[in-house]
Formats: C-alpha cells, structure tokens, sequence
C-alpha cells in the first residue's frame, strides 16, 4: 500500500481522492488550508493543515510520501480575475518533489487543457473561453510544468464534473483523436487516480476522463 499525499483535499475530487484512498487500504495526508476541518476520520489519514504556494509547507507535506495527486480548485468567483494558483503550485511542487526523491504524481487539470483544447466542439469553445478561458490558461502553464520535469506523471483532465457515488464505467480517452467533452462524477475520477497510483500504464500520458459524451 501506499503513502499517499493529496493537495486539494478538503473538497472536490481531493476530497473523493481521499476517501477511495482510504477505501482501498492506502494511507493518505490530506493537504489543505482548512484540513483540520475535515469530517473524515480513519486510523490511516493524517490530515496536514497548509498551503499549495508555500514552499515550507509544501515541502514538509512531501516527507515521507511515495505518490502525489495534485486535485487543486479555485472558487468559481475566481474565474473571471486572474488566475495563477495551478501554475504557481506548480511551479512549486515540482522542484520540491524532484529535491525530495518522490516520483510519482497524478494531476487533475481538465478536458480542454494542454493539447485538449483543439478537441473542444466549435458549440462549446465559445463558452468554454469566457468562464474558463483565464483557469484553463494557467492549467496550460501548469502541464507544461509537469511535463518538462522528471517526475513520472500523468495528467488527469476530467470532462464535466458531477458529484453522486462511482460508478466505475468511466471511460478512459488515451487517443487524441477520440477526446470529447462529457459528464463524470467526480468520484469515478478519484476511483481512476487510485487505481493508478501504483499502476505505470500511465506514466507520461494525458488521459481525458468521461462517463458519457456531451450530444453537441
């Protein structure tokens, strides 16, 4: 089993992540500024109070872990300013986690990050540009991060995010000539990552995450 640090982990997919870590036997520190608020409670969970952009903080939280999943948010408020936390973190994780010997890192970005973006339907790009244009250009930054380090990554871009239980049909788009938009619950995401936490099919790779295609 492993020791599993997740930043993002008091809500969202972190939140999930955390849960399905413990379910599957997995000992999780759950990084968050509010961690010490969380409901969870499991002889394997630590929770660790501290910031994604502070490097003390950061670094601290790396002792001792032998895999990352990055699940970071930023209010939906947030959206129309600027944007710079997934490129900031980043910026300070990477350098943190090469310095401290651990490789393994899991990343949710988003469908419609990075090279997804070509893959967005004409009906959607215009939408998509005005809510999430400023986030999704700094998870551009922020993959590109990931991929120019020598961590053994993968990126992890869910389609729309629902919440409810898993249901385990998620579908995993690896080829980019089948990437599409489409609904999945933010627990069959968190069901992937830790499936994959000791699994290496994935390393190196963009996957998109979906249940079933958006019809447009």
């Amino acid at each position: 089993m492993a020791h599993i640090l997740v930043i993002g982990a008091s809500q969202g997919i972190g939140l999930e992540t955390v849960k399905a870590a413990l379910s599957a036997g997995h000992r999780v520190r759950a990084f968050a500024r509010s961690a010490n608020r969380m409901e969870q409670s499991a002889p394997n969970l630590e929770r660790f109070s501290g910031d994604a952009l502070n490097r003390h903080d950061v670094e601290v939280a790396l002792d001792g872990v032998d895999v990352v999943v990055q699940a970071l948010g930023v209010p939906a408020r947030d959206l129309l300013g600027s944007v710079r936390l997934f490129s900031d973190a980043t910026g300070i994780l990477v350098p943190a986690m090469e310095k401290a010997g651990v490789r393994r890192l899991l990343a949710v970005t988003g469908f419609g990050a990075g090279d997804s973006r070509d893959a967005i339907s004409p009906l959607q790009r215009l939408p998509f540009r005005l809510v999430f244009g400023r986030a999704y250009d700094d998870k551009d930054a922020q993959e590109m991060r990931i991929r120019r380090s020598t961590l053994d990554w993968t990126l992890v871009r869910p389609g729309v995010l629902t919440g409810g239980q898993a249901t385990g049909r998620y579908r995993v788009l690896e080829d980019p000539a089948s990437w599409r938009n489409g609904l999945i619950a933010r627990a069959d995401v968190a069901l992937f990552i830790v499936e994959h936490v000791e699994d290496a099919r994935q390393i190196g790779k963009a996957v998109v995450l979906i249940e079933r295609a958006l019809p447009f």
